[in-house]
């Protein structure tokens, strides 16, 4: 079983689909030739065929969950390739091809990998009499719908899987391989675009892919275009490795702040961009976070979602600390992205400010002055702030003007204001958010 002699790449998630057909591989036609048992395994001619149709089940279920097609055998092999996170990989994603012996190590391996890649089934499909398999190696997907990946990368691996085909020798597959791993990177950080903190065991802080993120461009979200450019300019020079600054976008609710940090993942995922989203009570884990992010060939956004503290809480402490201040410097390839409703983050009190006229009361605090001040530090730290204002009534009626055009609303003009504005009346008042679900409304009762 080639498998167990690898090298640099040994562990794999599926893993045990790709021993099982290594010892198929081995062993199959020694099926029906007795009774005794190999590794555990049982070589009657029924329990070998059964193994064979299992994992000729469990090919198929991974296509419908990576949305493979074509060749299966092969798909599954260049997804274990590009998501293993090894020295080599992790080092091709930085510098493209790579010096020293690791190229031998990682070339021995790449030749078991080829001899699982240009194995000839027919003589097994034969012995074992599974005519089925052709359907692995000539799979016709229903869906090019992925569960795990975006549609690019997707259709990406599947196009891999058919580039080692056309290589002749291990070392031709290996170029291909590095190549993938310079234009793509490697593993979950490299193949997903944004990202939820989560606790392993013992603590571990895990940094977990969200499959199902909303595609949305920033061209998609109608109206403030200088707050959008400002944003766009901030995250390309980011992306360019140009000097960029943290970002808060605050205002009014409804008004498309986060939409427009869920565009900017996706517009610029193809130039290495990725988000990771914090909540407030994960500020603590900020620091192991970013400890598994700062050596990678990626831009990371943090991006931290309706924040705001009130007076009493001080998970705000954390997050001062991890953007400018702590002894440790921020790493040039993480920036913190935020969006609240308050421009100064934190709740203040007019006691923070002002004397209420009577007798000094010890359990007040003595210097109000540091107190403001050590509110408001925390937004001084974000060098950009964009501001997002309610829009007003004629702007609103452009937003559901443009809304019902682009998804095809045949309505006059007069009706279909007058009904947005019974809706905004009765729905949170003018804003983004009110329109798109007035035009939402609208669809589903016109369908």
């Amino acid at each position: 079983m080639r498998e167990k002699e690898l090298i640099v790449y040994r562990t794999f998630r599926d893993g045990e689909l790709l021993e099982d057909m290594a010892w198929l591989m081995s062993h199959y036609e020694e099926a029906g030739l007795g009774e005794a048992q190999a590794a555990g395994r049982p070589r009657t001619a029924e329990a070998v065929t059964a193994l064979f149709y299992d994992c000729i089940h469990r090919l198929i279920e991974l296509a419908g969950t990576y949305g493979f097609h074509g060749n299966l055998w092969h798909c599954y092999l260049a997804n274990l390739l590009v998501n293993n996170e090894n020295s080599y990989s992790r080092g091709c994603e930085i510098r493209g091809s790579m010096d020293g012996t690791i190229n031998r190590a990682v070339l021995h391996d790449i030749m078991i990998f080829k001899e699982f890649y240009d194995y000839d089934f027919e003589p097994m499909c034969h012995r074992l009499h599974v005519p089925e398999f052709s359907m692995i190696e000539h799979y016709e997907s229903s869906t090019l719908e992925s569960k795990v990946y975006n549609t690019r990368i997707c259709a990406r691996i599947c196009e891999l899987a058919e580039d080692f085909c056309r290589d002749n020798t291990p070392e031709e597959m290996k170029d291909t391989l590095t190549h993938f791993y310079k234009e793509y990177g490697v593993g979950k950080l490299g193949l997903h675009k944004s990202f939820r903190i989560a606790h392993g065991g013992q603590g571990h802080v895990r940094i977990e892919p969200i499959l199902n993120i909303a595609h949305v461009n920033l061209d998609d979200l109608i109206g403030y275009e200088l707050q959008k450019k400002k944003l766009r300019d901030n995250t390309e020079a980011f992306v360019s490795g140009r000097k960029a600054n943290n970002c808060l976008l605050f205002g009014d609710a409804g008004t498309g702040k986060s939409s427009c940090i869920k565009a900017i993942a996706n517009e610029y995922y193809d130039r290495g961009l990725r988000i990771i989203e914090v909540y407030k009570h994960q500020f603590q884990d900020l620091n192991d976070c970013i400890s598994q992010i700062k050596g990678r060939n990626y831009k990371f956004i943090i991006f931290m979602d309706d924040l705001s503290f009130e007076d009493f809480e001080i998970e705000y402490k954390y997050l001062k600390a991890v953007i400018e201040g702590g002894l440790e410097k921020k790493p040039e390839n993480v920036l913190i992205y935020a969006t609240s409703n308050r421009r100064h983050l934190i709740r203040e009190n007019y006691g923070d400010k002002t004397e209420d006229g009577h007798l000094p009361d010890i359990r007040q605090d003595m210097h109000t002055s540091d107190t403001v001040q050590e509110k408001l530090s925390l937004v001084y730290r974000f060098g950009v702030t964009i501001y997002f204002g309610a829009p007003d009534k004629k702007q609103f009626q452009g937003i559901v003007r443009g809304l019902a055009d682009r998804y095809g609303i045949d309505m006059p003009e007069e009706e279909l204001l007058l009904e947005a504005n019974k809706w905004e009346l009765s729905h949170g008042g003018l804003s983004g958010r009110t329109a798109q679900q007035f035009i939402d409304y609208i669809l589903g009762i016109r369908r």
